[in-house]
């Protein structure tokens, strides 16, 4: 009996600890090289007052070098504010084991297109590409993100990443804090 509980702890242990497969939206390897990227995943969302803030992300290897991309996109009646991207923008993502882990931005000006729907709403869609650095790229396996500053040409915004939340834009649940952590081995 006693060996049937260990079997039956055992089994449940893996079945609850066991990796998803990894999704890709992309995974082409030819005669230029290699590019393969994760499909894209709500980290964050703000619904208040009309207005509407979502962060996507996703994770590629293009060519043995790991990148993640960045989608915002902004609904408002209001006027919404342009951050842009530029050589000198960065993340920061602070993790829970108290490390940061930096991302870099590619040396790329991007301030977003501003497109104006037929309900008589801004629409802000922009989009940021960073690359990782060798030194602490190990540590997104290992802890879960808590906080992500992003360094914009004229500004920083802190955004907060909750442990699950369901999302208003499409009623999916979201784990953004452990994201890193469950698919960073997707593009190694």
């Amino acid at each position: 009996m006693k060996h049937i509980l260990v079997l039956a702890f055992c089994i449940l242990n893996i079945t609850l600890y066991a990796q998803k497969p990894c999704e890709y939206s992309t995974n082409v390897t030819d005669s230029i090289g290699t590019y393969k990227s994760t499909k894209e995943y709500l980290i964050h969302e703000k619904v208040f007052g009309g207005n509407s803030n979502y962060i996507f992300c996703s994770l590629a290897l293009t060519d043995g070098l790991p990148t993640l991309s960045l989608q915002f996109i902004q609904k408002s009646k209001d006027f919404v504010k342009a951050n842009c991207f530029d050589k000198n923008s960065k993340i920061f993502l602070q993790l829970q084991n108290g490390k940061i882990v930096t991302l870099i931005h590619i040396d790329q000006v991007n301030c977003g297109s501003l497109i104006r729907d037929d309900k008589g709403f801004d629409n802000r869609v922009k989009a940021g590409t960073f690359m990782f650095a060798k030194d602490n790229y190990e540590e997104l396996k290992k802890s879960p993100v808590i906080l992500m500053r992003i360094k914009y040409l004229t500004d920083v915004e802190d955004y907060v990443f909750k442990k699950e939340f369901t999302a208003e834009l499409d009623g999916k649940t979201y784990q953004p804090e452990t994201y890193f952590m469950n698919n960073i081995r997707c593009i190694e």
